[in-house]
């Protein structure tokens, strides 16, 4: 089984445009053959209340549609903030390309 993967970018700055641009995005890749979502948070500094809102929201569709979510190249402070609200026990997170190769691996089987 060939994985598909779709990379979309988390916004770095949250207003309602950013949110509102980042659901089409994942709605997009959702939709898409893609087999696996990415999540990119490179350029992300901070995340707010909303943002992980949106991201939850996001992850609940993606899971809906039976494609894995995965957020790759997160900073110390989203990450206490995933730790803080518990939600680093919900999503799978990847650093480099080596890990995310051995996830994408245990995916697909």
């Amino acid at each position: 089984m060939e994985l598909l993967t779709r990379t979309i970018q988390f916004p770095e700055t949250l207003d309602d445009k950013a949110i509102a641009q980042f659901h089409k995005e994942a709605e997009r890749a959702i939709c898409s053959d893609a087999t696996v979502i990415l999540v990119d948070f490179a350029k992300v500094e901070f995340m707010s209340s909303p943002g992980l809102m949106a991201l939850v929201i996001a992850f609940k569709r993606s899971r809906e549609a039976g494609k894995p979510m995965l957020l790759q190249s997160i900073n110390e402070r989203i990450r206490m903030l995933l730790e803080l609200t518990g939600m680093e026990q919900v999503f799978e997170i990847v650093e480099t390309s080596e890990e995310e190769s051995k996830l994408l691996a245990t995916v697909s089987k």
